[in-house]
Formats: structure tokens, C-alpha cells, sequence
């Protein structure tokens, strides 16, 4: 089943993990002191970052969690806003290149 994916900005990290742990009733499944969060549900995927170069709760990107991806695409549609289809092993492997001391697995 695919998730749909939200990616948001933020500049106030821990406020947001605890905003948003509540909306979701449940807390995030991976967070990154002072610059990351994911939350993995059954029908969402959704992370946020902080991120001065962009205004705090806009989009950063769209997409899905698609276990048949067979790799990581991004592509932008009419409005300008990037999508991204990929699977949790995929979202992981970049988690990881971002941050290699995670070590996260989905």
C-alpha cells in the first residue's frame, strides 16, 4: 500500500515533534536532535526539518511510500512542487547519508 508522503519545514523542531506527536497520537519513529523527524503510519509518511531557508511550516515536497518503487525518482509537477516516490528501504538509505551516525532502519 502506498503512504503519502509530506515533507515540512520548521524552525521550531522540538515544539513541532510535540505538536505534531500529538496530532498523529503517537510519537515520531526516527528523530534527529535539532533537525529531524519521521513519522511512519499506516496511511502517512511525514517529516519534518528544521530549516532557516525556508519559511516555517511550508512545503518542502510531496510523494509517496510506494513498496514497489524500484528506485528513488523525484520529479516536479505544474505548480512547482517536487514529488518523490520511493521505498522505506530508500528513505532510509538517505536518512543515513544525511546523518550517517542514525543508523536507521524502517
Amino acid at each position: 500500500m502506498q503512504k503519502l508522503h509530506i515533507a515540512i519545514s520548521t524552525e521550531k523542531i522540538e515544539e513541532t515533534i510535540q505538536d505534531y506527536s500529538q496530532r498523529f497520537n503517537a510519537p515520531p519513529c526516527l528523530v534527529i536532535p535539532g533537525e529531524y523527524a519521521l513519522w511512519r503510519t499506516e496511511t502517512l509518511n511525514i517529516s519534518i526539518r528544521q530549516d532557516l531557508t525556508r519559511s516555517p511550516g511550508s512545503l518542502r515536497h510531496l510523494g509517496w511510500e510506494d513498496p514497489s518503487a524500484t528506485e528513488f525518482t523525484m520529479d516536479t509537477d505544474v505548480n512547482g512542487i517536487v514529488w518523490e516516490r520511493f521505498t522505506s528501504l530508500h528513505q532510509a538509505n538517505e536518512i543515513n547519508e544525511t546523518w550517517p551516525d542514525t543508523h536507521y532502519q524502517p
